[in-house]
């Protein structure tokens, strides 16, 4: 099950900050967790711990340029928090640099930034979820009696997303331990779902019948699979996993399309970030 990493210090200091600004910088819109759970979240926690505080919201749209810009604009607007998930985890040193030459905090959020470690981190365990969504295809298609050496193909989030590098990181560990094959392997660039798609469809055509399931990262990258498949006439679509519980993805696993995905309510970690901030 997967579980929040916080680390919380300077609690009796709430009371000097009762009329802050905390701003909330959030990677993409390929997802729509961030503006249906991350912020809500966020917004509410943050409304029952300090009502005078001030939040502001910026989305990046999966641009580092933007998220930069964004950065700069809310600590000029006197963000003493900034709670960041960033577009380019390594980019992202620099914005926490900047940052703590301000005094400003930065709560490192979902993704880590390994280059220059803000002053928090939280987010679930990443890892343990990539293993999660590994394992469950793999008792899927044991349980299924698929042979053993029968080859799946694995999608992971993006490259510049270093959370996404831990997702795939436990996707290989549970593949490892597993008696299948992995045909070929894409990280995704901005999670966006057409790519995975079209790479998807490169695979399909390249693979066949031999692709026996898929390791998806996320429900948008398995949204953008399974369409590969619907696509290419592929009848029943082989089992293809998930991640966040997104509305589509349940309305795809209802209507048998996709195998699974993995419920992490965002609003945890929002929490827990509101909490720090």
């Amino acid at each position: 099950m997967a579980s929040a990493t916080v680390f919380i210090g300077f609690a009796g200091m709430a009371s000097a900050q009762e009329a802050a600004t905390v701003a909330f910088l959030m990677p993409d819109q390929a997802s729509t967790r961030y503006e249906q759970h991350d912020f809500p979240g966020f917004k509410a926690e943050m409304e029952k711990l300090c009502p005078k505080c001030t939040v502001i919201y910026q989305n990046a749209n999966a641009d580092a340029s933007l998220q930069q810009q964004q950065f700069n604009s809310v600590i000029a607007q006197g963000a003493k928090v900034v709670v960041l998930d960033p577009v380019d985890s390594a980019a992202a040193a620099g914005l926490v640099e900047i940052a703590q030459s301000q005094d400003v905090k930065v709560i490192a959020y979902d993704r880590p930034i390994p280059d220059k470690p803000a002053d928090y981190y939280v987010s679930f365990d990443n890892e343990g979820i990539g293993y999660a969504i590994a394992k469950s295809l793999v008792e899927h298609l044991k349980a299924s009696g698929v042979a053993d050496g029968a080859g799946v193909l694995e999608i992971n989030g993006s490259p510049t997303d270093a959370a996404a590098g831990l997702i795939r990181d436990g996707i290989h560990r549970g593949l490892k331990e597993s008696t299948y094959k992995t045909l070929a392997e894409y990280d995704t660039p901005e999670w966006a779902p057409p790519k995975a798609q079209e790479w998807a469809a490169g695979q399909i055509t390249r693979f066949g019948a031999d692709i026996k399931g898929v390791v998806a990262a996320n429900d948008g990258t398995a949204g953008g699979a399974i369409a590969a498949f619907k696509a290419a006439g592929v009848k029943p679509v082989p089992p293809v996993t998930g991640n966040d519980a997104t509305i589509a993805a349940l309305q795809l696993i209802i209507s048998g399309d996709q195998y699974n995905t993995i419920s992490k309510p965002s609003e945890i970690v929002a929490a827990a970030a509101a909490n720090v901030a």
